[in-house]
């Protein structure tokens, strides 16, 4: 009985193992049967091919471009120029006499005081030509005053003297002598034009004229200032023979006081500011040019040293002009202005005594108030040019 019970044990032993055996082999897929994947737990089959999962493809949106709203852009109001190293309030002078000047806002020297030198207490001397004057510059970096002669340097950069002699831009001397009765740019780009009328004489047995600049226009915006020597007989440095005119009307420059004109554009100022007590001029355009202007005669001795031969009426009052500009000059045209590009080179044969320039035909105009020449970059509405009065002389 005992024996019976122990086969029984047994057996049944022997099941649970067959039993385990056979799960095992169920699982873990050994002979290809059964299904799995890579953990022997799915939907592969025994042999290890796997079915790859269906990847799924992202769909790409398409992004909405969104249009910008168009913004219309603000007009901006031009701003009026003005000069900065003049832009100062004259403060009372010190008890030694000495101007002073508070530089205002906008200035490199704003919110300061400078102080004329000793050497020349006064801004604008009356006796011009015997005491320097004194130059507030708020524009400077020293933030200091200096002294300065308020006459044109007929030997500086910029210069127009004599029969016409120029000193340019680059420094080079020459002549330009155009023709008797003629006009021509002296300076033309973008914003503004100066021409010259020419008056000249030819003697009997020359080929060419004797010529002189005897009135200059400045145009710019729709404006027009023209300084002009009047026609004398007799020369008399004591008689005012110089004539201004502000868009075709004629403007008196005071003697007294502050000795100036001004004009208040809605961009730019204009001072015409006598530098004598006759006959000598400084005129700012602020943005655009600085010139000193003064009138000259021939006088009997050079009549004669020249052999100009001329008449006994006429002391061909002319003008010697020097002239600053107070903008980038890098693509001036013009008899002078080309002498301040970049680059420029002057045509001109160094070492004679009179080198001269050609170029008549490149910058010839038809008036003193014409824009129009082969090389001028200036334009405006051609009716402006009928409205000027004429102070040219032949």
């Amino acid at each position: 009985m005992g024996g019976r019970k122990w086969s029984i044990l047994v057996a049944i032993f022997i099941l649970l193992i067959a039993m385990e055996a056979a799960i095992a082999q169920g699982q873990g897929g050994g002979n290809g049967k059964g299904k799995g994947n890579e953990n022997g737990n799915g939907n592969g089959n025994g042999n290890g091919k796997e079915k790859a999962p269906k990847e799924k493809t992202p769909k790409e949106k398409t992004p909405k471009e969104k249009t910008p709203k168009e913004k219309k852009p603000k007009e901006k109001k031009p701003k009026k120029q003005h000069d900065e190293a003049s832009d100062y309030d004259n403060l009372s002078p010190l008890p030694s006499g000495q101007e002073r000047g508070f530089c205002r806002t906008n200035t490199t020297c704003e919110m300061k005081t400078i102080v004329c030198p000793s050497e020349c207490a006064e801004r604008k001397p009356k006796k011009n030509k015997k005491q320097k004057a004194c130059f507030i510059n708020c524009g400077s970096k020293k933030c200091e005053a200096t002294c300065k002669v308020r006459k044109a340097n007929c030997d500086g950069y910029g210069s127009l003297c004599y029969d016409p002699r120029f000193v340019g831009g680059d420094g080079v001397m020459f002549y330009f002598h155009g023709a008797k009765g003629g006009n021509f740019a002296i300076v033309s780009d973008d914003e503004f034009q100066i021409n010259a009328h020419f008056i000249g004489t030819r003697p009997q047995g020359r080929t060419r004229d004797y010529t002189w600049v005897q009135a200059l226009a400045v145009m710019f915006d729709s404006h027009t200032l023209v300084i002009a020597a009047n026609r004398v007989s007799h020369w008399n440095d004591k008689v005012d023979s110089l004539t201004v005119k502000w868009d075709g009307e004629l403007i008196n420059v005071p003697t007294d006081g502050e000795a100036e004109w001004r004009a208040n554009g809605d961009e730019r100022e204009v001072v015409v500011e006598r530098t004598d007590e006759t006959n000598a001029v400084r005129v700012m355009v602020s943005g655009l040019v600085e010139m000193d202007i003064s009138v000259k005669p021939i006088g009997e001795q050079e009549n004669k040293v020249h052999n100009y031969q001329l008449p006994p009426d006429d002391a061909f009052a002319h003008l010697e002009t020097q002239f600053r500009f107070k903008k980038s000059t890098d693509h001036f045209e013009g008899v002078l202005g080309q002498t301040y590009r970049p680059g420029y080179v002057s045509p001109v044969k160094r070492g004679v005594p009179m080198p001269m320039m050609g170029g008549e035909n490149k910058y010839e105009t038809l008036s003193l108030f014409s824009t129009s020449c082969t090389r001028c970059m200036f334009q405006r509405p051609s009716s402006i040019a009928s409205t000027e009065g004429l102070v040219a002389q032949n």
